[in-house]
């Protein structure tokens, strides 16, 4: 028996070893991490630069309070608003904190214009965490049952629409945010048109919203540029970034700039281990490692090479619907539910998992070598056909 609550159907491994782009389970089996524990690693597991920082900050300092300075956490402020393009940061655990603190700008930012209430326009099929306001914001219906009453103050419109943002705009006078996904990545790997975040840009400058996107996924090279927004740019007032950011150690970041950047303050806001010395240190660690290796530009040649072959791979098969990715964000959405994918492809050593019931993700990790890149290929593709029943 055990005591930890069954929140997750947990596939039948442990693992005990990481290194690279490789896991090793309890019985000395390897397997290649095509998900970087859901785009976490994405330096590879036990990266030894991030290692020693940890190992080093561990024997000096762990944690303090907040009410102190933290030196490391103003390095770090500097440097992500730096590569961000934004101005001020307020750090917390998670990503689902992250996009909580960015609700609470939308609603001070509102609230300082009198409105009495304030309403952020989402996008069906988003994920934004599972606190209850960001579960509230979620285009997700599965997440959200039974626990209503949900958190108001939101309205949802179709992914991709800015149309039907346009039409939100004209029937509501106290709308204040949009908040967004650059790309669906709980929601199955969608990749809206291009223009489209840049035709929010326009939008939100043009009524005097906040454009609020959640790059908690897309951010920090996954999807071949520093963050997504980037591809377009459309660059946000407010922005959330976490996963990649600790390269497991757990640190989420909302960034703000301009007008938004100076609504919290004292009181407004706060985190018992948000931004302590240890997290700071790890992700300081990362941001270094991502800059001294380019590795925006190894995700978008590695994600387009991912891409075509699964494509050649895939093309016609009955039963696959669409191979898509954005750098090293891919997905290949199937006619029905997948779930089995996931075993079949552990089977074969290899870590991907299934979003939206139909699409199976990969987020293999940026530090994947290019036959790696072509182990994922081979062993994605035939375990789709195995599961498809296509030779």
């Amino acid at each position: 028996m055990t005591h930890v609550m069954p929140t997750y159907s947990r596939l039948p491994v442990t693992f005990v070893r990481g290194e690279g782009a490789y896991l090793w389970d309890a019985q000395g089996r390897k397997y290649l991490d095509a998900l970087a524990g859901v785009a976490v690693c994405a330096l590879g597991h036990a990266n030894p630069d991030i290692a020693k920082a940890i190992a080093d900050q561990a024997g000096k300092l762990i944690h303090t309070s907040n009410w102190y300075q933290i030196e490391l956490q103003e390095r770090l402020g500097e440097q992500l608003c730096r590569v961000a393009g934004m101005d001020t940061v307020f750090f917390g655990n998670s990503g689902a904190e992250a996009n909580e603190a960015a609700i609470k700008l939308a609603r001070l930012y509102g609230n300082n214009k009198k409105l009495r209430n304030p309403t952020i326009i989402v996008t069906e099929g988003s994920f934004h965490g599972r606190t209850l306001a960001t579960l509230s914001a979620s285009g997700n219906r599965r997440i959200q049952a039974g626990f209503e009453p949900l958190v108001g103050g939101f309205n949802r419109v179709p992914y991709n629409d800015v149309a039907a943002v346009r039409q939100v705009a004209e029937h509501n006078p106290e709308v204040v945010a949009v908040l967004v996904e650059p790309v669906l990545g709980e929601g199955g790997i969608v990749i809206p048109s291009p223009g489209y975040l840049a035709q929010l840009r326009a939008l939100c400058s043009e009524r005097g919203w906040l454009l609020m996107l959640d790059e908690i996924q897309t951010g920090l090279c996954r999807t071949g540029r520093w963050f997504a927004y980037q591809h377009e740019n459309a660059q946000p007032d407010v922005m959330t970034v976490a996963k990649a950011l600790g390269n497991g150690v757990p640190i989420g970041a909302c960034l703000a700039r301009g007008e938004a950047a100076h609504l919290f303050q004292l009181g407004k806001h706060g985190s018992t281990y948000g931004g302590n010395p240890l997290a700071c240190r790890a992700a300081l660690a990362v941001l270094e490692r991502l800059e001294a290796g380019r590795f925006e530009e190894r995700a978008a040649r590695l994600g387009k090479h991912i891409l075509a072959g699964l494509t050649a791979r895939l093309d016609g098969v009955k039963g696959v619907k669409q191979v898509r990715g954005k750098g090293l964000m891919l997905g290949i959405e199937l006619d029905r539910p997948c779930k089995e994918v996931m075993l079949k492809a552990l089977e074969r050593g290899l870590l991907v998992n299934v979003t939206a019931d139909k699409t199976v993700r990969l987020l293999p990790p940026l530090i994947i070598s290019d036959p790696e890149a072509g182990q994922i290929v081979e062993v994605v593709s035939d375990t789709v056909r195995d599961f498809l029943g296509v030779s």
